[in-house]
């Protein structure tokens, strides 16, 4: 039986200032012929449908559009809530959607009532585990402790149970919304290691033949059965050297991954990071191929050059993100505040704070100048007001 697993759709996000959603759209088009072209049995979708709990009408909108060309593929779909999903809102109309093949689980409480597909080989049941904020969810699965592992362990549990007392040889899938160790993070997720919100084992998983899982956005492999499809887009340049994909999966009469394959999703632009000094840069003939990427730049300049980002969006149109890191600048990250200005002057500070923020160089001299008739004028003001004590 083959699975397309996806997940981290984020509809209604955006990349820095550029508007995502013709992009998530061309994703949708994308799903929808995989899902016809691999004559995928059911599709998993395992959280982060939205990029937050009340999504802009356009990303509703894109949304519905998806359910109703999934639904007419007569293609079964499981959706969870992830982190970011109001669980109540995309809960809404559940019961209705089910009966077109659409099947949103977004309640803790139901993770045991599996969705049960069939074909010559027998039953799979497929699991929908959404997102679990530990505070939340503590009483309904009687967890000891308010942590992850524990309500996520204590769902598991009841998964388990439900499938002892199935036919002996039914397979298994569950999708959930976590951070298990061994995965990697970067820079797009929100994070979830607050609140008693931890990273749980792969182990917690033990009993199924896949988890699906969400979350994290780059694809990767925890083990065998436990895989993240990652986010079939990126949202931020730490995601410039992820592929974008979906997993296809075939699972074998007993429950074994016959094959794996990673599916290629549309790539709207390349992303880039590009370091060094401004002048480098701009004058480098290898980085010819990028200039039609979007970038991310980080000047290493000893004193921060005039007008950076326009001279940078000259040759690279698409420049989306411009930091300064000098190069040669020593911090002692262990002196304390006080221990730093001790027997310093309010000039030399003020001119110390005036090279840290324009990224390096220290004022001229019309630059003092101006900074010592501030401090004078203040000191003046000062002494007024004392005098009129």
């Amino acid at each position: 039986m083959k699975f397309l697993h996806t997940s981290d759709w984020h509809l209604g996000r955006s990349f820095h200032r550029v508007n995502m959603l013709g992009a998530q759209a061309a994703f949708v088009d994308h799903l929808v012929e995989a899902v016809r072209a691999h004559e995928v049995d059911a599709v998993l979708v395992a959280g982060d449908v939205y990029d937050r709990a009340v999504p802009p009408l356009p990303a509703v909108e894109l949304f519905d559009r998806a359910l109703h060309r999934l639904a007419d593929l007569g293609v079964p779909t499981v959706m969870i809530s992830g982190n970011h999903d109001s669980a109540r809102r995309l809960g809404v109309g559940a019961g209705l959607i089910g009966r077109a093949g659409i099947h949103l689980r977004t309640d803790p409480a139901g993770c045991a009532d599996p969705v049960v597909l069939a074909d010559v080989h027998g039953e799979v049941a497929l699991y929908g585990l959404p997102y679990l904020e530990p505070a939340l969810v503590k009483e309904e699965f009687g967890a000891e402790k308010v942590g992850h592992e524990a309500v996520l362990g204590a769902a598991m549990d009841r998964i388990r149970a439900d499938l002892a007392g199935r036919a002996p040889g039914t397979r298994s899938i569950v999708l959930a919304h976590a951070f298990v160790t061994g995965g990697q993070a970067s820079d797009s997720e929100r994070d979830i290691t607050v609140g008693g919100v931890e990273a749980v084992p792969a182990s917690v998983f033990d009993g199924v033949d896949y988890a699906a899982l969400g979350h994290l956005h780059g694809c990767q492999t925890i083990n065998e059965r436990v895989r993240y499809s990652g986010s079939p887009l990126a949202y931020s340049f730490s995601e410039a050297d992820h592929r974008k994909t979906m997993w296809l999966i075939d699972l074998d009469a007993d429950g074994a991954i016959r094959t794996a394959e990673r599916i290629d999703t549309p790539v709207p632009r390349e992303l880039s990071r590009l370091r060094g000094r401004l002048e480098e840069i701009l004058d480098d003939p290898s980085l010819t191929p990028r200039e039609d990427h979007w970038i991310e730049v980080t000047l290493t300049d000893p004193v921060r050059p005039a007008d950076p980002m326009a001279r940078l969006t000259a040759r690279f149109p698409h420049t989306l993100s411009l930091a300064f890191e000098p190069e040669g600048r020593e911090e002692d990250g262990t002196a304390s505040y006080a221990q730093r200005l001790k027997g310093r002057s309010d000039q030399e500070i003020a001119e110390d704070f005036v090279a840290h923020v324009r990224g390096g160089g220290t004022p001229d001299d019309a630059e003092r100048d101006v900074l010592r008739g501030a401090f004078d004028d203040v000191r003046a003001q000062d002494s007024r007001q004392e005098t009129a004590r």
